[in-house]
C-alpha cells in the first residue's frame, strides 16, 4: 500500500532528528511549514505533486486574512517568510526525489524568492536603553527572575547568540574563572562548537545571577520561574511581548543579533573575527550584515580617501 504525503513526512522527520540530528528549532519549522502546506491545500498527494499545486500554495498563502489582535483583520505576508517556507518545503520534497517517492521535486521549476533586507535590522542604543529600563521597572520581590532577565538580554546583546542558542546553555558552558562562553556544537546552527569571550559588564551579571539560582538543579543556566527546568520557548516569548509593552519597543530577540554584529563592526572593522563570533559556516552568511550598515558610519572611509594617497 503506498504511503500518503503525511506519512513519509513523519519519516522524513525521524531521519531528520536522529540521523541528520537536526536541531529542535529545525524540526519546529519543517513541521510548521509541512502543516500550514498540507492545511492549505489538502487535495495534494505523494501523486498529485506539482509546481502548480506548490504555486497555489504560496498563493494563498499571500492572499488570506488573518486574524493577528483583537478585530485586526491582516492579509499577506513578508517575502522573507516566503523564503522560509520555500527554503524548509524543498528540503522535504528533496529527500522524497533521493528516497525515490517521486521523481523530480516540483521546487527546481520555482525561483527561490530571494528575501529584502531594505528594513532595519538593528536596534539604535536609544531602544537598547528603553528595552532594559523596562526590565527595571518589571522588577518584582522575585529577585532571581529579574536577575535572569538582565542576564538573558546581556548575552543576546554582547554574545550574539542565537534564541536556540541562548535557551540551551548550560551551566557548564560558562567558564567565569576564562571568562568564556562554549556554544556546543548540538546547539548550534552550524553544528560546530565554538567559544565567546564574556563581556565584562555580562561576567559580572552572570557572577550575580549564578549565585541567585544556586538552589536550582536543572543543568540549564536561562531557568524558568516556576519549575526547576530551563525556560520554555512560549515562556521567552511571553517575556520579549510583557518587554515590548512596557518599554514601547517593536523588536524580536534576532535583532540583538543583528545590533551585536553592527556595533562589532563599527568598533573593528573585522568581519572575519565576526564570523568566529557568530559561528558562521562561511563569510557570505556575516557579510549580510554589511548591507544594514547605515551610510553615516561609512562618511570616515570615504573621507578617508583622497587624490594624495592614491597609488
Amino acid at each position: 500500500m503506498k504511503k500518503s504525503l503525511e506519512q513519509l513526512f513523519q519519516e522524513f522527520m525521524y531521519e531528520s532528528e536522529f540521523v541528520k540530528r537536526a536541531r529542535p528549532e529545525t524540526l519546529r519549522g519543517y513541521r510548521y511549514s509541512f502543516t500550514t502546506f498540507s492545511k492549505l491545500v489538502p487535495e495534494m498527494s505523494i501523486d498529485h505533486i506539482s509546481p502548480t499545486v506548490i504555486t497555489k500554495f504560496f498563493k494563498i498563502l499571500q492572499e488570506r486574512k488573518r486574524l493577528v489582535g483583537k478585530g485586526v483583520v491582516k492579509t499577506g505576508v513578508k517575502k522573507s517568510t516566503i523564503a522560509s517556507y520555500w527554503t524548509k518545503l524543498n528540503v522535504f520534497f528533496d529527500w522524497l526525489v533521493n528516497k525515490r517517492h517521486i521523481i523530480k521535486n516540483p521546487f527546481d521549476e520555482l525561483p527561490y524568492p530571494v528575501p529584502s533586507y531594505d528594513n532595519k535590522k538593528y536596534l539604535h542604543k536609544e531602544e537598547i536603553e528603553k528595552i532594559f529600563t523596562a526590565i527595571f521597572l518589571s522588577r518584582t520581590n522575585d529577585l532571581l527572575l529579574f536577575k535572569r532577565n538582565l542576564v538573558l538580554f546581556h548575552l543576546l546583546l554582547f554574545c550574539g547568540l542565537r534564541k536556540e542558542e541562548l535557551l540551551h546553555l548550560q551551566v557548564r558552558d560558562v567558564d567565569l574563572e576564562r571568562k568564556l562562553l562554549t556554544i556546543r556544537a548540538e546547539t548550534s546552527k552550524s553544528g560546530a562548537s565554538r567559544q565567546i569571550p564574556i563581556h565584562s559588564t555580562t561576567y559580572l551579571h552572570l557572577v550575580d545571577y549564578l549565585q541567585e539560582r544556586k538552589k536550582h538543579t536543572t543543568p540549564f543556566l536561562i531557568i524558568s520561574t516556576g519549575r526547576d527546568d530551563k525556560l520554555s520557548y512560549h515562556g521567552l516569548k511571553h517575556l520579549v511581548e510583557k518587554m515590548k509593552q512596557l518599554s514601547g519597543v517593536s523588536f524580536h530577540l534576532h535583532q540583538f543579533r543583528h545590533t551585536f554584529a553592527m556595533n562589532f563592526l563599527k568598533s573593528t572593522g573585522n568581519i572575519f573575527k565576526l564570523k568566529t563570533l557568530l559561528g558562521h559556516k562561511s563569510i557570505l552568511a556575516t557579510t549580510v550584515y554589511l548591507r544594514c550598515m547605515p551610510p553615516e558610519e561609512l562618511r570616515r572611509d570615504i573621507e578617508s580617501v583622497n587624490i594624495d594617497t592614491f597609488m
